[in-house]
């Protein structure tokens, strides 16, 4: 009968650590796939972060293009401009000077035409 009890607690004994076993084994997995999908989600978060980086560097690089052109246009846009407002200078000094020539023709005209009336009264 002591014996009895004996294999019969030993056989409980037995049951109890296959079922905390099985249970241990259970809770390695769970934690494993816990563990998994928490690496994957932040995986996720990294590679969205890795794709928007590339991005920005790319279009950072666009955005320095188009700027070194921009200046390169500016650059001859002003040197246009500059280029025009000489011109504009020299076509002031030409009708300055188209200007003197006339005053001094008209000046001219005039006293031609007193010497010519005082030659003609004489």
């Amino acid at each position: 009968m002591l014996s009895a009890l004996v294999k019969e607690h030993q056989n409980k004994q037995q049951i109890r650590r296959e079922e905390q076993e099985q249970k241990r084994k259970e809770a390695v997995q769970a934690s494993n796939k816990l563990t998994q999908a928490l690496v994957d989600h932040l995986n996720v978060g990294v590679a969205q972060a890795y794709l928007n980086q590339k991005r920005l560097d790319t279009e950072a690089s666009q955005l320095e293009q188009n700027a070194t052109q921009f200046q390169k246009a500016t650059n001859q846009w002003l040197g246009l401009v500059s280029s025009f407002a000489s011109a504009l200078k020299e076509v002031g000094h030409v009708q300055n000077w188209s200007n003197t020539i006339h005053k001094d023709m008209e000046e001219i005209s005039k006293t031609l035409e007193i010497a010519y009336k005082t030659s003609q009264s004489t």
